[in-house]
């Protein structure tokens, strides 16, 4: 005795497995969504670092321009100049 399938079995199994595929397809798109996602929080996280280091860069310099001018009055000062 063969064991010969069917066309409602065969039907029956096609559309399960296409159904598996769809839902597997549907997680994989959901996981590819959410990595897409984590990706763009990175890159404004980064953009906003990088936002900070050029804050921080202006303070600096600012800061330093302001040091440097004291010290050239305190020097001319204190020289007798």
């Amino acid at each position: 005795m063969t064991s010969e399938k069917t066309t409602r079995e065969l039907v029956y199994e096609t559309n399960r497995d296409v159904k598996w595929i769809c839902r597997t397809l549907q997680r994989m798109e959901a996981q590819d969504e959410e990595f897409e996602a984590r990706i763009r929080a990175l890159e404004g996280w980064r953009a906003e670092k990088a936002g900070e280091e050029r804050r921080l860069s202006t303070v600096s310099a600012g800061a330093g321009g302001v040091v440097g001018g004291v010290v050239a009055v305190l020097v001319k000062v204190l020289g007798g100049g």
